[in-house]
């Protein structure tokens, strides 16, 4: 009886060994675990598994087990990291302005712009409009902010043309263009995640 349960530990024992023995003595003096409880007559083989001369113990990884090295980094990815950080530097004060003038009382439906606001609106979002042309038409007096025509509830930007007419425009469309011009290796990976669909 105790045979038998004696004879199940062996593997576990082989296995422990190999273990104790590729942690404890240089590798030029293991000895392979197909070899460790072998016959008399079979150690005194040469090795020549597969015509190598090489043993097998001293080649510890597998492709089962591959080697567990600290996975570094992408360098794109890093790039990108990088580059997304730079781009809202770059557009964060303009979102901050946009939602303040159009989401806070700092100015009153149908108010226009001070100048300051204005210029800083005109040069940073309406020149990058994909269709400021369009929108500024016979030309612009002013920006003005009020109710979307549609959207009762919703206030945006417009232009307020020379000619008296005015018009809305989106400031996200405005910042979308503006990533394109000036990052055009990164803007539709960055707007694909910073910007709400259909927005």
């Amino acid at each position: 009886m105790a045979a038998p349960l004696l004879l199940r530990g062996l593997p576990l024992c082989r296995i422990r060994f190999c273990k104790y023995q590729r942690l404890h003595y240089p590798s030029s003096l293991l000895v392979s675990p197909s070899r460790l409880f072998s016959t008399a007559s079979e150690s005194a083989q040469p090795f020549d598994e597969a015509g190598s001369d090489r043993d097998p113990t001293t080649a510890v990884l597998t492709a089962k087990d591959p080697p567990k090295y600290p996975i570094w980094p992408d360098p794109d990815y890093r790039k990108w990291k990088d580059q997304e950080t730079q781009i809202l530097k770059d557009i964060e004060p303009l979102i901050f302005l946009a939602k303040e003038i159009i989401h806070s009382d700092r100015y009153m439906d149908g108010e226009r712009l001070t100048a300051e606001d204005e210029k800083i609106v005109v040069d940073k979002l309406l020149a990058y409009h994909p269709h400021s042309e369009d929108k500024i038409g016979s030309g612009l007096d002013s920006i003005m902010v009020d109710r979307h025509p549609q959207f009762k509830r919703s206030r945006c930007l417009f232009v307020v043309r020379t000619d008296g007419g005015w018009i809305d425009f989106s400031y996200q469309k405005c910042l979308r263009q503006y990533i394109r011009d000036k990052y055009p290796s990164y803007a539709e990976k960055f707007i694909k995640e910073h910007f709400k669909r259909g927005s």
